[in-house]
């Protein structure tokens, strides 16, 4: 970048907080909270000891990183990208970044072999290994364990880092991995490690920061390592020509066209079928959850008793134009609905009837004592429904399925930091 620039696309630029190998971040005197991290037209490896200029790599790892956070930002993850910045450079929200590199590995290959003579290279690990190092170019970032990142009490934005947050890394280092795992597989693209970093914003929130391009993964097309698109086929050269380094563009420019491509899909369908229009309240609710997951609703009105054939009208129109559809059934009293569906469709059916405190059992039950050969499910909570459905639909769906995670995830730090909270023996 030219020292006499002083904004990008519309950024005033203050003082360069931070200077890497392949970046700079400066800070935003007319955006508090807010930083610019600007990539530099430069690769390198070994802690820096190769390095070259590669002239447009700036452009694609800045491009390639938006794509990636793009899709983590819509499954939910908490991170700090705020948007793209121009073609080098991207908005984020400022944190104090915690100085451990978390890697996840699918594949044993790379480092991990010499660490661990013995295993042979491509032994998949089930979950996947997850190894923490502590960012030291003097001393090639060691490998650190949980212990001695708890001892090190890094104290940043008023947060200690301890066991807790420990946990919520890993736990959400894992949750990446998995979501941009299932995420190339829809590119036929193994992914096979990456390294992701952590960052504490002005709030004390632990979120996902730095970059995520195609320096900071392995990736195999097809699962064949012989085809391997990622910055190991730098690492590998031991001398560099400019061909060398053309291939290694080519490689990286092929990532972000795959990345541009990976768009969820929204080919499904979720029918609430409620059985009278005093349901809507109830429906509205099962709705809202579906949403909230990512998951295209459409409310009907149809009674199985008072209307049976506009019900099964109703089903045969969904039935023409959706592979991936879901009826959930919203009856009350006796539940014809429900049990009529799934008689009718080879398509999922969930019963959530909306039951009330002075007849639940009854209700219930009739969603509950379905005749033979059929097999409807039955939930009593509208979040319960639109869940299932959820999960029924993430088995095709990544973005779905991320959701979900996302959820779990969420549900796992709102509990740690409850129980961090409050723990502690209290003398009254």
């Amino acid at each position: 970048m030219s020292t006499t620039t002083t904004s990008i696309d519309g950024y005033k630029l203050g003082k360069v907080i931070i200077e890497g190998k392949t970046k700079q971040v400066y800070n935003l005197p007319e955006h508090p909270g807010l930083c610019l991290l600007l990539s530099k037209d430069r690769i390198t490896a070994g802690d820096g000891v190769k390095a070259h200029d590669l002239a447009g790599k700036a452009q694609i790892s800045n491009t390639t990183n938006g794509q990636v956070f793009r899709l983590l930002n819509e499954a939910g993850v908490r991170t700090a990208y705020v948007k793209q910045c121009g073609e080098k450079a991207f908005i984020a929200r400022r944190c104090e970044m915690i100085p451990i590199e978390w890697v996840t590995r699918r594949l044993a290959t790379g480092s991990f072999l010499k660490r661990n003579v013995g295993v042979p290279e491509g032994y998949r690990f089930s979950p996947p290994k997850q190894e923490t190092f502590f960012k030291d170019d003097a001393n090639h970032d060691p490998q650190w364990s949980d212990e001695q990142i708890i001892s090190a009490k890094f104290e940043l934005n008023g947060l200690t880092i301890g066991q807790d947050e420990v946990d919520i890394m890993r736990r959400t280092t894992l949750l990446v991995f998995e979501i941009l795992e299932r995420a190339w597989q829809t590119k036929n693209c193994a992914l096979i490690d990456m390294k992701v970093e952590f960052g504490v914003d002005d709030d004390g929130n632990i979120v996902l920061a730095d970059i995520i391009d195609s320096d900071s993964w392995r990736l195999w097309p097809a699962g064949d390592k012989r085809l391997m698109v990622d910055k190991q086929v730098y690492r590998n050269l031991t001398s560099v020509t400019s061909t060398d380094l053309d291939t290694v563009k080519r490689n990286f420019i092929w990532v972000s066209e795959q990345l541009a491509d990976i768009v969820p899909r929204k080919d499904h369908l979720v029918v609430i079928l409620m059985g009278s229009a005093s349901d809507t309240s109830h429906s509205e609710k099962i709705a809202t959850s579906c949403r909230s997951l990512g998951l295209n609703v459409e409310l009907r009105v149809s009674s199985a008793h008072k209307a049976p054939e506009e019900t099964l009208r109703i089903v045969r129109e969904y039935e023409s134009v959706m592979t991936n559809l879901i009826f959930v059934a919203v009856a009350g009293r006796s539940n014809g609905l429900g049990p009529v569906l799934s008689g009718s469709t080879n398509y999922p059916v969930i019963n959530c009837p909306p039951v009330k405190s002075d007849n639940m059992q009854v209700d219930a039950w009739s969603s509950l004592n379905l005749p033979s050969g059929l097999g409807c499910a039955t939930v009593l909570y509208p979040e319960a429904a639109a869940l299932h459905a959820a999960t029924i639909l993430g088995l095709s769906n990544f973005m779905i399925w991320s959701k979900l995670r996302v959820k779990q995830l969420n549900n796992f730090v709102t509990l740690k930091k409850a129980d961090k909270e409050l723990r502690g023996v209290r003398n009254v």
